[in-house]
């Protein structure tokens, strides 16, 4: 398929998830997605975006809603500053705010601001941008993930994190599988120098990487607190066949990031190969109850 005819098909919306999934995975991998038999990690995962759709996904892919759901797990202490939601742009005080802030979009991803100076924020600049944010739905805009198909669009304004010794905080994303986080990744320097390092849970490095991505040199210390990071994110992550939990980790205080059942939209694809079904292993895809089309109960 062409581009212009698959741009044309993704605007349109009206093909069916499952046909449009099968349709997007092909062109994005080059793959063929198996659904009767999938074996690799992102097979598993498009067959999550169709079969597998408890209510409790869109409270917990929300940026808000989420903030709950962390509190009644392992507490208030790992959420970060809150400022305040707004419903559209003109209802944020920006006179209100302090002078680092982060702005973000609740309903998607690759919707936020880092303000390091609000003395040189363009606010109608910012207003325009947001505008345009709340009007996005992730779920057409991407490879229909179900989840955030329903999610509410809003802003949120949070306190400014940051690392000492980085100019971008770093970020651990734990895989977890029913409960259990079997391996991270780490995410450095994102804003200049992005470079990617995976982990297992004894904190040694994992030979593979995404597709295209080189190997990152050298290592990084394991954080002193690593055990309450595994313990925060099998909390949050029991009971889901799948999910990655993203935490922080700044001069030993944790704060969680977000929750993410369809990471990468579920088209990586790792090197080596084989990496793809190892890693399709750790998921055991639940079985859809009989005389139904999906599932619905967590």
């Amino acid at each position: 398929m062409n581009s212009y005819l698959y741009r044309i098909l993704k605007k349109s919306r009206i093909l069916p998830q499952k046909w449009f999934v099968r349709l997007h995975y092909s062109y994005q991998t080059g793959k063929t997605l198996n659904l009767e038999d999938p074996r690799e990690f992102s097979e598993k995962i498009q067959w999550l975006k169709i079969y597998y759709k408890p209510p409790i996904l869109t409270r917990l892919v929300d940026k808000y809603e989420v903030r709950s759901y962390v509190s009644e797990r392992v507490g208030e202490k790992y959420l970060n500053q809150l400022y305040g939601v707004y419903e559209r742009p003109g209802d944020i005080d920006f006179s209100g705010l302090p002078g680092r802030f982060v702005l973000k979009a609740t309903h998607g991803y690759d919707m936020n601001l880092v303000v390091r100076d609000k003395g040189k924020l363009d606010v109608a600049r910012t207003e325009e941008i947001t505008k345009k944010w709340l009007a996005i739905n992730h779920y057409y805009h991407a490879g229909m993930e179900w989840a955030y198909k329903d999610v509410r669009p809003r802003l949120i304004a949070e306190r400014f994190m940051e690392e000492k010794g980085r100019e971008d905080i770093s970020d651990y994303k734990f895989f977890c599988f029913d409960g259990v986080p079997r391996f991270l990744q780490m995410d450095l320097d994102r804003g200049h120098d992005h470079s990617v390092r995976y982990y297992d849970l004894q904190w040694e490095r994992l030979p593979f990487v995404l597709k295209g991505d080189p190997r990152a040199e050298g290592d990084i210390a394991r954080p002193e607190n690593f055990g309450e990071m595994v313990d925060v994110v099998r909390k949050l992550s029991a009971g889901f066949p799948f999910v990655r939990v993203d935490l922080y980790n700044l001069e030993g205080k944790i704060i969680f990031g977000e929750m993410t059942f369809y990471p990468g939209d579920g088209r990586a694809q790792l090197e080596p190969e084989r990496y793809n079904t190892i890693l399709g292993d750790y998921i055991k895809l639940p079985q859809v109850p009989k005389g139904k089309k999906f599932i619905t109960r967590q």
